[in-house]
């Protein structure tokens, strides 16, 4: 590391120790588990090594999590079963293993996540939740486990069944991506994106030059299921099902049913998920039933260029729309009724 970037650490670990307040040091407790210099250190990173953005952007990323309860979020399971599962089935996103450097491997079925089973908050909260779990559980295990902290992981996004229907979550996935940036930055390392259709090669050829250099940096687009070149960094048994053979052709269905489908509630990873929130609960709800109903967190203005790039990918819809003769309804999400 530069003598440039330790100095930049030095002066942004002096005005935390200097403009935080006991309820902020308390949530970047929650944040950080042990690694303050590496938390503030990613944060320098998402601003260019910029000392005040980087602290400006932390400062109001802890605000964010008081102001919406982030550290109790473990603690408010999606009930019944029934809608979480739905939620499940409809947000494909799992933990399918571990690299062979020890990174967590998230999987997720782009293509053919819908988000028409719930209200925007129940995403929204549902992914939160899988962030805090990483973050507070999953990267700690790993990185008692490797011997090194570990706090990034590899995300593999399957674009099998990308259609343009997917115009209609653009809102949704504009929120989703907004509060990561913002809240969660630098806690990937690489982005694989595999299955990838006709439709994704022509968006990928017009929002790549809208993108920072740091982020295409981590984007790899590998052809077909992406199985022999994930395997130089992963073992078999970590690869997602959609990747375990040549023209598996979907995200939803593994070959072993739910057993290999880490998008299944039935899938150890949200099995431990799920039993980790429930039992928080009852421990902070002694003698009370859970209650229902989704979180509802402020969902953040999305920054000038990400507003560029779905709008990009909007257009790109539209022009391959227009080329195939196709004609498309766009059906808005709800935000409330729960």
């Amino acid at each position: 590391m530069s003598n440039a970037h330790q100095e930049a650490i030095k002066q942004f670990l002096s005005l935390m120790e200097n403009a935080v307040d006991e309820r902020m040091k308390g949530t970047f407790q929650n944040m950080h588990q042990g690694y303050p210099t590496e938390t503030l250190v990613r944060f320098l990173k998402a601003r260019d090594w910029n000392v005040q953005k980087a602290h400006k952007m932390l400062i109001d990323c802890l605000q964010w999590r008081i102001q919406n309860e982030i550290d109790n979020i473990l603690a408010k399971p999606i009930i019944p079963t029934d809608l979480y599962r739905a939620v499940r089935d409809s947000h494909l996103v799992g933990l399918s293993g571990y690299s062979k450097e020890g990174l967590p491997v998230i999987a997720i079925g782009v293509g053919l996540s819908t988000y028409d089973k719930a209200s925007v908050n129940y995403y929204v909260q549902s992914h939160i939740q899988m962030n805090e779990y990483r973050d507070r559980v999953v990267l700690p295990k790993a990185t008692g486990k490797s011997g090194r902290h570990i706090s990034t992981c590899l995300k593999i996004l399957d674009m099998t069944g990308l259609k343009l229907a997917a115009l209609s979550q653009i809102k949704l996935l504009t929120t989703i991506s907004t509060i990561d940036d913002l809240n969660y930055p630098e806690k990937t390392e690489t982005y694989y994106i595999v299955n990838a259709p006709y439709i994704f090669s022509a968006c990928w050829k017009a929002v790549k030059p809208l993108l920072q250099e740091r982020t295409k940096r981590k984007i790899q687009v590998l052809q077909g299921c992406g199985r022999d070149e994930l395997l130089k960094i992963m073992d078999y048994s970590s690869l997602p099902h959609f990747c375990r053979k040549e023209g598996s052709g979907s995200s939803r269905h593994g070959n072993n049913g739910t057993i290999d489908n880490c998008f299944s509630l039935d899938h150890t990873f949200h099995q431990q998920l799920y039993s980790y929130i429930k039992s928080q609960a009852t421990l902070i709800e002694t003698g009370l039933p859970i209650k229902q109903g989704s979180v509802h967190v402020d969902f953040p203005e999305p920054d000038p260029d990400d507003s560029e790039i779905a709008k990009t990918i909007e257009s790109e819809f539209h022009r391959f729309a227009d080329h195939n003769g196709l004609c498309n309804s766009l059906n808005g999400l709800k935000v409330n009724g729960d």
